[in-house]
């Protein structure tokens, strides 16, 4: 097994990763209830081939909290701090759901520094939301937590089972559950209303790295159709749905999460 190294890196915020392995920089990214342990199967696996980083976003796990409201485009700069600490002047990167937009935002910002997208279970953003809908969305989240005085841990159960597919174990439900109980309750908050109202969406027809989309059978929140709308605008781009699979791919369904995306990284290594 490659040995797993953690490491609080670059500053104001301090971000948290776990990283392995050596070779071509491959960034892993959560979603919006996430944190780097739920990359603990990939690191393991692509760190056989790939220097490997799972991180805490900015306000997530063990990284900093940070004074003020968020830009949702603080992210993919904290994410070109990370490549600069690991001296890569370019990275694959994959990110589910929340992570997925970063990716797609970093893209926006730093396209001569991406080797290739790996794109699970996200969307392309709210731009196509009215400004109701968006906020009706903010409130639904935010109203158990900011009116109602609930923390992450009252909270997770409930969510946990709108993202998880009818499959999955009760050991892998769990999991979730705990990552969603470490949330940072203020810092969840700025980001449900930052990437909410974010409008700076990539244009999907400007992507020419290779790109793999990958998406649950059963998922409800972001549905294979979804996927299959942006894999249709992405030139060349591989579209995979998992048989079984809610929103969490790559924890419910990690046997094939990870035989897709490592045969599309190493056809596209070098």
């Amino acid at each position: 097994m490659t040995k797993l190294r953690t490491e609080r890196i670059l500053a104001k915020p301090a971000i948290a990763v776990d990283h392995a392995g050596e070779g071509e920089l491959l960034v892993l990214m959560h979603g919006i209830g996430g944190n780097r342990t739920n990359w603990t199967e990939q690191v393991e696996a692509f760190s056989k081939h790939f220097h490997t980083v799972s991180w805490d976003a900015r306000g997530y796990g063990d990284s900093d909290d940070y004074e003020g409201p968020l830009d949702f485009a603080d992210f993919a700069r904290d994410l070109a701090g990370v490549l600069d600490h690991f001296g890569a002047e370019k990275a694959h990167l994959c990110g589910l759901s929340m992570g997925g937009r970063i990716a797609q935002d970093f893209y926006r910002q730093f396209p001569e520094r991406v080797k290739t997208l790996t794109l699970v279970a996200t969307f392309a953003g709210f731009r196509n939301f009215s400004s109701e809908e968006r906020q009706r969305f903010i409130n639904l989240r935010k109203k158990p937590l900011v009116e109602e005085g609930k923390e992450p841990k009252d909270i997770a159960p409930v969510v946990a089972k709108t993202l998880i597919g009818p499959s999955a174990s009760e050991d892998k439900f769990q999991r979730l559950v705990r990552s969603m109980e470490r949330l940072h309750k203020e810092s969840y908050v700025k980001t449900i209303e930052a990437s909410t109202l974010y409008d700076k969406a990539l244009e999907l027809e400007t992507v020419t790295v290779p790109t793999c989309l990958v998406f649950g059978e059963h998922d409800s929140l972001t549905t294979p159709e979804t996927g299959k709308a942006m894999a249709d605008r992405i030139a060349g781009s591989e579209f995979h749905v998992v048989p079984r699979s809610g929103h969490l791919i790559n924890i419910e369904e990690p046997e094939i999460f990870n035989r897709i995306v490592m045969d599309f990284l190493l056809a596209n290594r070098g």
